[in-house]
Formats: structure tokens, sequence, C-alpha cells
């Protein structure tokens, strides 16, 4: 236990520091998240489908932006006034947010005009926080003590993620308000505004206190302009700049648009996800181009590739919490506990708190490993953590096998994936985090940061990819059944439906409308949805079927049509399984790339 005690206190307080700031932005992060679909869906009328697409591509851009912010921190502006620039966006996003829950009984095209901006100006924010400040607590260390950095990123770990179980917390108890069984759509607002204060607390307590703490151990500022950084934490005759030709540059940009145009026209993804895809692929590329690289620095720069190749799909499991997993909280799981019906966007808050239950047994138990000479190297400890992640969702797809198709899911197997998916997270991020701390170029650390977190945004954007092949749930064939429509016949194409059945399917989110198809043809059916005074003849519900406006199918992944919640869940088994072996064979592989770091 002494030893414990006094491991903890060798951290500088500058951690504390920056732990106190991660937090509150998390909150306000988090918070947001909790009711971002929701509030897309019930508010502002869109359907789960493109929820979860513009979910998906929202976050996707939230973690392609680091590389911006990474690279004019470590050009320009130095990380301080990065994670300045950025919580201030952030703040004023979210406020945003609460102009456009304020209005969109009124105005519902403005309404979604200010989500798109709000949505926009947060990714900015983001982008210039994020890197920055993971960056900073790498440097609060000297070369001596970098073995600390997997204890200090799980201790920091641990702010983001009591920051996350108060966002999950309060937004959703004051933002996501039923009444007597009925959804309070003008509630959503006030989440939004307490994520904005968050932000508010996180950038003071951060600007208030980084000149005291934020500092190395001999006193000097950490994450001032580029050209007044401490250096003596750079290896002997490592350069301190990086060396990109004009050429090199210039082929990056060929390549980006390149990749661009096969990835959304041969590939078919959407311009927002197909830009993710290929910046993370050209800026590798760019980073391995630099004249100056040794052997051992580019050696050590392909493990944080490859590494951050896999994560793709942990987090493309791991954030189905925000859209697919909330959507089944809402619609197909039991959500009492002792009484009390839990909000559903409130259920994804087990993970918040069992990363603070958990975050320090696995620091420990990482300190014992290591004290034994057993501690796994980095790579190694994330395969186990894909592995976990496979298990949660083997145990989620097993329960629902035989809900049909109006049962409900006992709420404590959602808390129980939450729990898995927990461990798979303290295996996974802050390790991921301390091995680019400890692997990357110093010349190179924001921007390697920036790098990792866009494997982020490309796991985010299949996350948006995969949460858009979530079948119809409980709530949409019950409505249906209501309207004395089968649902699962029609799905089956057991059952001829009628134009008017397709477009009651639509209004009820249990089929697709073609917004582009709908324009080109002059049939308000979006707009009849809320509008009774537009109504719509028989000559249109025939264009309907016949132009196919409104389809009402399985969704499809891969040449595999997803029938039921059982099948969409194991489309995460098999991804994050097979992910999870491959990482572990490669082990041996990226410990020798490594070069006697662990």
């Amino acid at each position: 236990m002494s030893e414990t005690i006094n491991e903890k206190k060798s951290h500088p307080k500058g951690l504390w520091v920056l732990f106190g700031t991660e937090m509150w932005e998390r909150f306000n992060f988090y918070g947001m998240r909790a009711l971002l679909t929701l509030f897309i869906v019930n508010a502002l009328m869109i359907s789960k489908e493109d929820s979860s697409i513009i979910y998906g591509g929202f976050l996707g851009l939230c973690y392609l932006t680091p590389m911006l912010g990474g690279f004019i921190s470590d050009r320009f502006l130095g990380n301080r006034n990065c994670i300045m620039l950025g919580g201030i966006l952030m703040a004023i996003g979210q406020m945003l947010l609460f102009f456009s829950a304020s209005i969109f009984e009124t105005n519902l095209e403005l309404a979604k005009t200010i989500l798109y901006i709000a949505l926009g100006v947060i990714v900015f924010g983001n982008g210039f926080f994020k890197p920055n400040i993971s960056s900073m607590v790498g440097s609060l260390y000297p070369k001596a003590e970098k073995n600390k950095l997997d204890t200090a990123f799980t201790i920091f770990y641990m702010g983001i993620n009591i920051g996350a179980f108060l966002g999950q917390l309060i937004c959703p108890l004051i933002g996501d308000v039923v009444v007597d069984g009925v959804r309070q759509v003008t509630a959503f607002k006030w989440g939004f505004l307490s994520a904005s204060i968050a932000m508010i607390l996180g950038t003071l307590t951060f600007f208030l206190l980084k000149n005291k703490y934020v500092v190395t151990p001999d006193g000097k500022a950490i994450g001032g302009l580029p050209s007044g950084n401490n250096t003596d934490d750079y290896e002997e005759g490592e350069s301190q700049k990086a060396q990109f030709t004009n050429v090199s540059i210039m082929i990056a940009g060929a390549v980006l648009a390149a990749l661009i145009f096969v990835f959304h026209n041969f590939l078919g993804q959407n311009w927002i996800y197909a830009t993710i895809y290929s910046s993370g692929i050209t800026l590798a590329g760019l980073i391995l181009s630099d004249k100056s690289l040794t052997k051992v620095e580019r050696d050590r720069i392909l493990v944080i590739y490859i590494v951050s190749f896999f994560i793709i799909f942990f987090w493309a499991a791991f954030e189905q919490a925000g859209s697919s997993l909330t959507f089944i909280a809402d619609y197909q799981t039991d959500r009492r506990i002792f009484g009390w019906d839990m909000p559903p966007s409130m259920v994804q808050i087990f993970n918040g708190i069992f990363v603070v239950i958990f975050a320090v047994p696995f620091s420990l138990l990482w300190d014992k490993m290591r004290a034994k000479g057993k501690e796994p190297i980095s790579p190694a400890k994330q395969a186990v953590g894909l592995a976990l992640i496979a298990v949660s969702y083997f145990i989620i797809a097993y329960n629902v096998k035989d809900l049909g198709n109006s049962g409900l899911l006992g709420v404590q197997w959602l808390i129980l994936l939450y729990l898995i998916q927990t461990w798979a997270e303290l295996c996974l991020s802050p390790i991921g985090l301390s091995l680019v701390g400890k692997l990357a170029p110093k010349r190179f650390a924001s921007l390697l940061f920036g790098v990792f977190f866009m494997s982020s945004a490309s796991g985010y954007a299949l996350a948006g990819t995969l949460g858009s092949i979530l079948p119809p749930t409980s709530e949409q064939y019950i409505a249906a059944e209501k309207e004395k429509i089968d649902l699962k016949g029609i799905l089956d194409g057991n059952v001829d439906p009628t134009g008017k059945e397709l477009y009651t399917l639509a209004k009820i989110k249990a089929a697709s409308l073609d917004e582009g198809l709908e324009k080109k043809f002059g049939i308000e059916i979006k707009k009849s949805f809320k509008d009774s005074s537009v109504v719509l003849t028989d000559a249109q519900y025939s264009t309907i079927k016949k132009e196919q406006i409104v389809k009402a199918v399985y969704p499809k992944f891969a040449g595999f049509t997803i029938h039921n919640l059982f099948e969409f869940f194991m489309v995460f088994v098999v991804l994050c399984g097979v992910a999870s072996a491959l990482l572990l064979a490669l082990v041996p592989k990226l410990k020798k790339m490594m070069h006697g770091v662990v």
C-alpha cells in the first residue's frame, strides 16, 4: 500500500490540472452525446438510419480534426493556445445546440441548420483541444520516468470518465424528460446548456492553473509556442523539426483527392466518411516521407499505425452506445430499476461509472505486473481489449436471440455489456494514448496523437455505417400492428404493400424515405408527417410505390442481410474477434519494431 501511495505522490501536479480540464470537457461531450441522436430523431424528425449516419459522421470528424489541431499546434500556436481555442469553440457549439433545441417547434428547418453549424463548431473545437491535452500529459514526465506513462494515462483516463459519468447523469436528467409516457422534447435544450457550462468550467480550470502547475520537473512551461518549447526531452541526435519536401506535400494532396474519389464513387461512402478514411491513409504516408526519420523512428511510427488500424474496429463497436444501443435502450429494453424507469439516454452512464471504479485497479494491475517483469506490451493489452468487446456483444446477441419482434431486453444485460466493454476500453484506449506518448518522436508528438485519434475517427465513421443497419425494433413492429400492417411479412417479401402502407411505414420510421426522389416527384411526404393540412392523393400513393420513393427492406452489410438484433450484434462479434486474433498474432513482430519500448 505504501508503494502505491508513493507512486501516486510521484505524479506531477500538472497531471491533476489536465485531469480536471479533461473531466469538464468530457462532461460537455458525453452529456451532449447522450442526447444527440434522441434529439435528432424526436425533435428534428430525422429517421434513425439518417441520425446514425449524422452521428457517425460528426464523431468521425471530431477525431479527424485533431490532425489539423496537432499540425497547427506543432507548427504555430502550441498546446496551450490550442486547448484554450478548442474549449471556447466547444462551449459556443453547445450553446448553438441549445438554440436549435429552443426553436425547432416554430422553425424546424432553421433548427436543423443551426444543428449542423453547432456540430461543425464542436468538430473544430475538439480538433484543437483533443490532441494537445493528451500530448501535454506525456510531456510532464522526463525521459527517466516514461515507464510511468501507462499509469499516468490510466489516471488521466479516469478523469475523462468521471466527466463522462457526470455528463451522462446530469444532461439526461434535465434534458431527456418523460412525463406520463410522453417525451418532453422541449427539455433537450437544458441538457445542451449544461454541457456548454461544463466546457466553460473546463477552459477556466486550465486558464487559471496552467502557468503554475503545467510545467516540467524543473519548472519550465509545457506547451508554449513551438519556438519556445523545452528541448531537453529530445533523444540524443533526434531531429527537432519535420522535413517535408514540397514534392511530398503535393503528392500527399493528390493521393488524398484520389482516395476520396475512390471511397465515394467505388466504395459507396458519403463525402464526409470518404474524407475521414482517406485522410488517415494520406497522413500516414506523409509522415513516413519525412527525410529526417531514422530507422528506429520509422519502425516505432509503423507500430502506431498498425495498432491504430485495429483500434478502428474497437471504436466501431464501442460507439454503438450513442446510436443503436441508445435506440435499443429506448424501444426494446425494460429499463425499470427498483421501480424507477431509467431514461434511455442514461443507460450508457454505466460505462463512465465502471471506468471510475476500475481505472485505479487496472493501473495498479499494470504496476504490479511491471514490478514482477510480467507486464504484457501495449499491443497485447489492446488485443485483449478487442477480444473482450467481442465477448460483450456475443453475450448480448445470445440474450436478444429469442426476443421476437416485440420482446423486451432486461436492462441488466446492457449493464453487463457496458461492464465488459469498460474492461476492454481500459485495456485499449489509455494504453494506446500511452503508446503514442512513448513511441512518437517529439517533433511529431501532437501530429501523431492526431493520427491516433484519426483511427478513432475512422472507427466512428464505421460505427455510423454499422449503426444504420440496425433492423426494425419492437416499437416499429408494434406501431405497424396498430395500423394493421404486416411489417414482417413485407420485409420478408411475403406481402406486397400498397403505396399508402409504405407511406405509413415511413411515418413510423419502419421504412426508408428517399428524399431525392421525394423532391423529384414533388410529393411532400415528410411535411405531411407533421402538417395535417397536407393530404396525399391516391395517385401520389401509387407514385410512392411505383418509383420506390419509400422502401421497406431489411438492412444489408457486406452482402449479408440483417434480419434481427441477433444478426446485428453478431456483426460486431466477428469484426472484433477477428481483429483481436490478428493483432495478437502480430505482437512478437511489433515488439521488435518498438526497439525496447514496452
